[in-house]
Order: C-alpha cells, then sequence, then structure tokens
C-alpha cells in the first residue's frame, strides 16, 4: 500500500470515528452538572416538606417556600454539609452534648433564632418511636447541653436543625446508640385519627410524592372542638415527617400566624405539605393547649 492509500485510510478512519462519537453524544445527551444536594429545607431541614407562601426550601420553617424541594437531598440524611459537622461531645450521665464546627473547624457560638429558639433538637429511634422535639441550651463554648432524650435501647437518631448566624438554614442528623436489648416496635398502620391525654386529632387529606398537598389536622378535646389553641414557637402547629426507612427529615409550619387577623386558633391547623417520593411517612404534630405542649402521630402512604 502506497503513502497516499495509507493517509486515505486512515483519514477515513478518524472520520468513522468521530462520527460514532458524535452519534453517543445524540443518545446520551448534553452533559449537565447536579448541584450538590442541600439540605432538604434549604434552611437545613425543614426542607422536603413545604409550606403553602415558602419561596424556597427553609428547611420547613416556613421561612421560604419549597418549590425545588423535589430537587433537593431530604435534610437529617447527612451529618456533616456545607462545611458543618453535628459532633456529639462526652456528657455527664442522664445529659446530651453536642456542638456544631464550622467550616473553619470551630465550635459555632454564633446562631440566628429560628420560631423563637436558637435550636430545635428532634430525638426519635429508629423504629420511629419516642418522637421528642426540645431545645437545648448553647454554652459559651459551643456546646448545646440537654437533659438526655434518649430512652428505651436502640439506636437513636438526633436531628438539629439550626441557622448559623450568616449561613443558610440546615439540619443535620447522627445516630446516637442506647445499650440494652432493643426489640423494634411495629409502625403503626395509617389512620386518620391519632389520641393523646384525652385530645382526639383527625387528619384530613392525602401525601402525593413531588407535589404539594394539603393537610388539615382538626384538635378535639372529649369530642369538643378546640378554639383556643395557644401559640407554640410562633404557630398554632409543628408538623415533623419522618420517611420510613432512611428517616429522611421534613419539617413545616402551617398556614398563618398567631395574631396575623385572619388564622384561627383551631380546631384545624392546615399544612401545605411535598414530600420528595412515595412510601411511608410517620407524621409528629405539635400543638399546645391548657399551656401543655402534645403530640399527636400518624402514619401516612405517600402515593405517586
Amino acid at each position: 500500500m502506497n503513502t497516499a492509500t495509507k493517509l486515505s485510510a486512515f483519514l477515513l478512519g478518524l472520520a468513522a470515528v468521530f462520527g460514532a462519537a458524535y452519534g453517543a453524544g445524540d443518545l446520551v445527551g448534553p452533559v449537565t452538572r447536579t448541584a450538590a444536594p442541600a439540605a432538604e429545607h434549604a434552611d437545613g431541614g425543614h426542607g422536603d416538606v413545604g409550606e403553602a407562601d415558602a419561596g424556597q426550601a427553609d428547611g420547613g420553617h416556613g421561612d421560604g417556600g419549597h418549590e425545588q424541594a423535589t430537587a433537593r437531598m431530604p435534610g437529617g440524611l447527612l451529618v456533616a454539609e456545607r462545611g458543618y459537622t453535628l459532633t456529639p461531645v462526652p456528657a455527664a450521665a442522664g445529659e446530651f452534648a453536642f456542638r456544631v464546627l464550622g467550616p473553619d473547624g470551630r465550635a459555632v457560638t454564633g446562631y440566628d433564632v429560628e420560631h423563637e429558639q436558637r435550636m430545635h433538637l428532634i430525638a426519635v429511634r429508629r423504629d420511629l418511636s419516642g418522637f421528642r422535639h426540645l431545645h437545648p441550651e448553647l454554652g459559651p463554648d459551643g456546646t448545646w447541653r440537654i437533659a438526655s432524650p434518649f430512652g428505651e435501647p436502640g439506636t437513636w437518631r438526633a436531628f438539629a436543625d439550626f441557622k448559623p448566624t450568616g449561613a443558610e438554614p440546615l439540619t443535620l442528623g447522627v445516630d446516637v446508640p442506647v445499650p440494652g436489648a432493643f426489640t423494634p416496635r411495629p409502625l403503626p398502620a395509617p389512620a386518620p385519627v391519632s389520641t393523646v391525654d384525652g385530645y382526639t386529632v383527625t387528619l384530613d387529606g392525602t401525601l402525593s410524592a413531588g407535589r404539594t398537598s394539603r393537610l388539615t389536622l382538626t384538635v378535639a378535646r372529649d369530642g369538643v372542638p378546640v378554639t383556643d389553641l395557644q401559640p407554640y414557637l410562633g404557630a398554632y402547629g409543628h408538623l415533623v415527617a419522618l420517611r420510613d426507612g432512611d428517616l429522611a427529615y421534613l419539617h413545616v409550619h402551617p398556614d398563618g400566624a398567631p395574631g396575623d387577623g385572619r388564622t384561627a386558633p383551631g380546631p384545624r391547623v392546615t399544612f401545605a405539605v411535598e414530600v420528595p417520593s412515595t412510601g411511608t411517612y410517620r407524621l409528629y404534630l405539635d400543638f399546645r393547649h391548657g399551656d401543655a405542649v402534645r403530640t399527636a402521630e400518624f402514619t401516612v402512604t405517600a402515593q405517586s
């Protein structure tokens, strides 16, 4: 084969290679960059569950909407995110202590008040029992302390829901083991009614994955509608949803606010909720009445 013939064959081979690559590009489509997962709240954890008048996932506190919630990672799945790390520290018997380390590796000491508190600590066992919503105290060295919220033996999940000063809201989660024989409790079957301390709470509405769902919870006591709910953390109710399996953390607040001239103090509290996937969720409604905070719990299945 002479030189001209060899060169022609080489050029034809190159053309075939580039043609195949171009065709593969058409089949696969353009390469796009996926943003790094953010707390579903955009406030750290309040965010996969959306609020009616929110503009971005604020982690469920209602500071922003949740239109982009389904494109974000739910809150509470990570122990470290956006440069912040949730770190339990040694504590006295019967106490739980932790710090949030910032991007500089030091304990964060500056927090903004979100819903009347600088830190919301959620504790729940991994079988979704024993739910607690607490507010620890911050020491000058950046250590948060509170009486241990972990009860029976098993693996518990602690969610720290907060907003560092000058940063976006965030929810981080960490597992905390409690030694002893552990027998998981079966998840209660879905039901529209929950009872707690003589109160009956009725859930109306269904969850649809990837779309905003309106859930209304109606509170009654001894069969009489409760029309004088008391404000708790700036609202007439707080709803936390945990996804069965991975305990993805979703947190929202209801439509309206106490004293806004349009929101009645019961018996109905309505939430606009957006969950990221189908599956089973456990809902926890905190409400305050008679100077006491109570929690009504529900199992709900989200459909496509």
